[in-house]
């Protein structure tokens, strides 16, 4: 993996380990000499993962639409901030820039991006991993919910298993690095989206 897409809070949480969570993963990929791409915003669990790597010089990208601009203020510090006009077109772009995903804690936001990129997986729009830091349980109760989706005949298992978890850094990004995306999925062309 070259370039992992972060998703999480433009707001730090209420506990300080979201924080330090954050800044040691973005510390962690430029050790890693992969490229962070994030949604560009100085804010909250954002900025901390950009100021993360970018004290060990990595490379990092944000995408921020420019409604944005004023609200998620954007890092002045990045190695290349682009700027997009909605957010469909931040998330696209993510996409396209990135080998893998994971997820940190936040809001709806972040659960949005989550939900839509593990979509594009299950329709075979892409084959990346995709992968939760489940820091200090934060994400439990979506665990719990999708396992429901399972057991309640929402989500076949196979695309259940599609959602990497681990509440290490180290751990969750060898599990993605040995992701294989499954061969059955619900195809779909990208000329129908």
């Amino acid at each position: 993996m070259k370039s992992i897409t972060v998703f999480c809070g433009s707001s730090f949480g209420t506990d300080k380990i979201y924080e330090e969570q954050a800044f040691l993963l973005g510390q962690t990929l430029a050790k890693e000499n992969i490229q962070l791409v994030y949604g560009g915003s100085e804010t909250g669990l954002m900025g901390t993962i950009a100021n993360g790597a970018l004290s060990e010089k990595g490379k990092v990208t944000g995408v921020l639409p420019r409604f944005l601009q004023s609200k998620e203020i954007a890092h002045k510090n990045l190695t290349e901030l682009i700027i997009v006009e909605t957010m469909h077109e931040r998330k696209t772009k993510m996409n396209e820039l990135c080998d893998g995903v994971i997820v940190l804690p936040g809001g709806y936001g972040t659960l949005e991006e989550f939900f839509e990129m593990i979509t594009w997986a299950q329709l075979g729009l892409h084959k990346k991993p995709i992968g939760i830091l489940n820091i200090d349980g934060f994400y439990d109760d979506l665990i719990q919910l999708i396992q429901t989706m399972v057991d309640k005949g929402f989500l076949k298992q196979i695309n259940s298993d599609m959602v990497l978890l681990s509440n290490s850094i180290d751990d969750l990004l060898e599990k993605m690095r040995h992701y294989q995306a499954p061969t059955i999925w619900k195809v779909i062309s990208k000329d129908e989206v």
